[in-house]
């Protein structure tokens, strides 16, 4: 019997949809796993599998609808690493993109490998490919949500000697997916973040508040001054996101929340600067700190293959 199988007999199906599927004591289980196997594999190269090979046998169906370097390849990798495997398809290659149905793929894959992940567009297409599948489904990025990202994220900030209940998040920007994550995170893990947009650009308001009734907090700022101040994190991403053409008035209303050392220097003296790549230096961030002391952004993207592992963990019911 497949370790999946076996899974779906013993407890509920595991899906990652976004962070609420698992929940605060589940995420910190992932982080404290990810620095452990992290911490496992110095000075080992990048290809060679972890000792306990825990995913041995195991194969990962990864479905692009979107480009994709990051999750692309450390999910690939995390499978290597975890002694699995995986199979990369670009939905226009598949008969998904001639118009198969996402419940017929969902269950057609469902007999042939042991977990799948998405990266699209609808967060209802994530939703549907988990209903209709029999192994776990990931969210690899919609345009509502990026939860894997923000373990990665979470990781980061915890490596830096940072506790997450009763940090200080600041966002500047847009209020795009990745900000609804950290607003997620926000309810999840017990911490506060405080965004910055301009009027029109707002975060989803349902994952405001849900924050808020979870025991987080997510404030409204108009001023980026206001945002980043004393804060321990400072973030923000691409002000055009993928499929959007390039938006001129968006690009004006977004300039008074660029990240420059003025900004950074209202945060704490040992705050972290994050940026989920790819970045457009000189328009969300200035060279400056992008390059500078406080960017962490290379160890954010490295720990993306460290927490897909311990996301693939858990969603396997192996963690």
């Amino acid at each position: 019997m497949s370790a999946s199988a076996s899974q779906s007999r013993s407890q509920p199906l595991r899906h990652f949809t976004s962070l609420s599927d698992a929940g605060g004591d589940a995420i910190a289980g992932m982080i404290g796993d990810a620095i452990d196997r992290k911490g496992r594999r110095k000075g080992w190269t990048k290809g060679q599998a972890d000792h306990d090979a825990p995913l041995a046998g195991h194969t990962l169906a990864m479905i692009f609808e979107k480009s994709s370097t990051r999750t692309r390849v450390s999910f690939d990798m995390a499978m290597r690493q975890l002694g699995g495997s995986s199979l990369i398809m670009e939905a226009g290659a598949m008969q998904l993109g001639r118009g198969e149905s996402i419940a017929d793929t969902a269950r057609v894959l469902s007999r042939m490998v042991d977990a799948i992940m998405i990266r699209t567009d609808d967060h209802a297409k994530v939703e549907a490919m988990a209903h209709h599948a029999s192994v776990p489904v990931i969210n690899g990025l919609t345009d509502d949500l990026h939860p894997c990202q923000i373990v990665a994220d979470l990781l980061t900030i915890v490596e830096h000697g940072k506790s997450l209940p009763g940090l200080q998040i600041a966002w500047l920007g847009d209020g795009n997916n990745v900000l609804n994550s950290i607003i997620e995170a926000a309810g999840v893990m017990k911490f506060t973040v405080r965004f910055a947009v301009p009027e029109g650009f707002e975060p989803d308001a349902r994952q405001v508040a849900a924050a808020k009734k979870n025991g987080g907090e997510a404030v409204l700022c108009r001023s980026a001054a206001d945002a980043v101040q004393d804060a321990d994190i400072v973030c923000t991403d691409t002000w055009v996101s993928m499929g959007q053409e390039q938006a001129h008035e968006k690009l004006a209303a977004m300039r008074p929340f660029q990240v420059d050392d003025a900004l950074m220097a209202l945060a704490r003296p040992d705050a972290g600067f994050l940026h989920c790549l790819p970045a457009h230096v000189g328009e969300e961030v200035s060279e400056s700190v992008f390059e500078g002391p406080q960017s962490w952004v290379w160890d954010e993207a490295e720990n993306r293959i460290h927490a897909q592992k311990s996301i693939l963990l858990w969603a396997m019911g192996r963690l």
